[in-house]
């Protein structure tokens, strides 16, 4: 059973810069279809994550400000915040899925419990 936890949320004035870190148990993709989604407005949103392969995706509003990163060893999922705006400001979530057949089989995703980010100015 793959268990996700968040932390590194917090307030910061806009310009400011956090990492979320995910530490997850019960899976063996290092980070593979692991990433991270934002929910800000009610709407559910994909901010970035790893695809089966290794490769990093994030999404275009916050490209060249959010990085994802790994450390494989200690199982945690990294989302570096630069720059940051109030308009990021929501509930950040990690996710992981397992990975089947080149692909993220999503109907096996697992939600950590979320980490507030707070953006004013």
């Amino acid at each position: 059973q793959v268990q996700l936890v968040e932390s590194g949320g917090g307030s910061v004035q806009t310009g400011g810069s956090l990492t979320l870190s995910c530490t997850g148990s019960g899976y063996t993709n290092n980070g593979r279809c692991m990433g991270w989604f934002r929910h800000a407005s009610g709407q559910r949103e994909w901010v970035g994550g790893i695809s089966p392969d290794g490769s990093v995706n994030v999404l275009g509003l916050v490209r060249g400000r959010f990085t994802i990163s790994t450390d494989n060893d200690k199982n945690i999922l990294y989302l570096q915040m630069n720059n940051l705006k109030p308009e990021d400001t929501d509930t950040y979530y990690c996710v992981a899925d397992k990975a089947r057949f080149g692909a993220c089989a999503t109907e096996s995703r697992v939600w950590g419990q979320g980490t507030r980010v707070t953006v004013s100015s």
